[in-house]
């Protein structure tokens, strides 16, 4: 026994996994506010992983932790573990938050029934600031695209980005995975959908002919690829953060909260000196509305976040709370700020409709990647279009990133017909049938359809356009 204990010692000590890897720095001014940068927290993996060699610790300690999430130990996890571990400020600025925001993550899971191990993905996703903003307008803690946040009843107007709220984007973010596991049926391939889409990953079933996320892997985009096991490294570096002398940090939250509904236009600068507070500190625990003031209305009240003080300054609060400011209170619905959606709009209004294809000669570094980016297309979309087997391009190479007539054939639901009709199946939801059609919201559908809810029934036949 004794030699054997030796053994794996010597085996686990000597494993050494070399990757390179680059990151992407987030640029934060002094009141959290994030400036628009790229908030990808997953390094990428540039160097692929020469052997698979099995650390039994790690592997022991993941299996320890798991509850319902599928904690797998590979050495693509090994890779993350190994990155993630020596990032120990950043690491150590992850535990000293966790305190204030787990909670508010774990309320809204709950709610849905979602496994609590999801509240790790804002660490991968913004590095727990809700003022991140994606290169291509995610938002957020839980980086809400703006149909996606729409869909799942997040407003975003002149007044306020719910995006931004860490309450009412939890519970959004709830929702998709409660919808995300009903048709995927895997927490793995949830989370996966969580980066992607339910498209890809759907589109990365069919080809692999599994549903199981590793053995679809490598029919997924690029990103999400790192995305699962950068996810379930996170988790494993919180759990075990001591084990690599990573330790938590003060954060600004240090204090107790409560939360009041407001019915009429409030500063939180007014709020904040009512209760003998800096400014920055309501409007750092009220990260979503974007003047610094709270529009609510008797007909829909907001929530502000104050800290916890002593009664006697309820009289203040309740005067500030019950004044409403003199301004111009016109509210103006957000358009979307979705960099894909803009790209194709400006394409639409300048590009010649009559052409069929578009070509894009390869510059020195790009990739499959950058290049559907910048023509708001799939990868997977370049690949069918230019027969490639491979992600593989060189710089010169000729790629068609535009083909109107195959786009039109690919989308096998949409008809020129107005008034198409789709019979609802089993594990069906509105947001799943949404988007099966190009162009169509769950807002829309309900409109079209006079549903007050979410709630559908199979074999009901909904009309989508």
């Amino acid at each position: 026994m004794r030699k054997t204990i030796l053994t794996i010692f010597i085996f686990c000590s000597s494993l050494n996994v070399f990757s390179q890897f680059k990151t992407k720095q987030l640029s934060v001014d002094s009141l959290g506010q994030e400036k628009r940068t790229d908030t990808i927290s997953v390094p990428e993996l540039r160097q692929a992983l020469l052997t698979y060699n099995q650390n039994y610790i790690y592997k022991l300690r993941l299996d320890s932790i798991q509850q319902t999430v599928p904690l797998t130990y590979n050495e693509f996890v090994q890779g993350y573990i190994d990155v993630y571990s020596k990032r120990k400020d950043m690491y150590g600025k992850m535990l000293g938050l966790s305190s204030y925001y787990f909670p508010i993550f774990e309320q809204a899971l709950k709610a849905y029934n979602i496994p609590s191990e999801i509240k790790y993905l804002p660490i991968i996703e913004s590095s727990m600031n809700p003022h991140a903003i994606s290169r291509v307008g995610a938002t957020g803690l839980w980086q809400f695209m703006f149909g996606t946040a729409k869909n799942y009843g997040l407003n975003m107007d002149n007044f306020v980005d719910e995006r931004k709220d860490p309450v009412q984007a939890s519970y959004a973010a709830a929702a998709y995975f409660r919808d995300a596991y009903n048709e995927l049926g895997d927490w793995l391939l949830a989370i996966a959908a969580y980066n992607c889409g339910k498209g890809n990953v759907t589109r990365a079933i069919d080809k692999a002919g599994s549903n199981d996320f590793w053995q679809i892997r490598p029919y997924l985009p690029k990103e999400t690829r790192d995305y699962v096991p950068a996810f379930i490294a996170a988790v494993y570096v919180m759990k075990y953060a001591n084990r690599h002398e990573i330790t938590a940090q003060n954060n600004s939250f240090s204090f107790k909260t409560d939360s009041i509904m407001v019915t009429r236009f409030v500063a939180l600068k007014d709020l904040a000196k009512a209760i003998n507070y800096d400014s920055t500190t309501l409007i750092a625990l009220n990260p979503s509305y974007k003047k610094f003031i709270v529009n609510g209305t008797p007909e829909l009240p907001k929530r502000v976040i104050i800290p916890k003080v002593d009664p006697a300054f309820y009289t203040k609060i309740f005067e500030i709370v019950n004044t409403d400011l003199d301004i111009d209170k016109t509210l103006i619905a957000a358009t979307t700020d979705d960099v894909r959606d803009l790209r194709k709009l400006n394409k639409t209004s300048v590009k010649d409709q009559k052409t069929k294809t578009q070509i894009h000669s390869v510059k020195a570094g790009e990739t499959l990647t950058v290049i559907a980016g910048k023509y708001g297309i799939e990868v997977q979309d370049i690949k069918v279009w230019n027969k490639l087997s491979e992600t593989s391009i060189i710089p010169g190479q000729k790629l068609i990133v535009a083909k109107t007539s195959d786009s039109l054939k690919n989308n096998k639901n949409a008809t020129a017909d107005k008034q198409t009709v789709y019979k609802v199946e089993a594990g069906d939801t509105l947001f799943a049938i949404a988007e099966k059609f190009k162009g169509v919201t769950v807002e829309t559908i309900q409109k079209l359809n006079g549903l007050k809810s979410h709630a559908i029934k199979v074999g009901m036949l909904l009309r989508i356009m």
